[in-house]
């Protein structure tokens, strides 16, 4: 049985890994960037008094 101390990655597996996590960040970070993009515009349609009316001015969306 094989533990912690003895085990050795095929060689090339740290790259590969770092390479996976390279993309899950870059689609994570896209889709945390199209959800606000997304929110900034439909804040932007409102009007002021809506937004007033949620607690929000102009100013504070693009701060989104």
């Amino acid at each position: 049985m094989a533990n912690a101390s003895n085990v050795i990655a095929p060689a090339g597996s740290v790259a590969v890994l770092r390479a996976v996590d390279f993309f899950f960040n870059l689609r994570s970070n896209f889709s945390d960037w199209n959800e606000a993009r997304i929110t900034r515009k439909a804040l932007s349609e409102l009007s002021d008094d809506q937004l007033e009316d949620i607690g929000l001015t102009r100013a504070d969306i693009a701060a989104l």
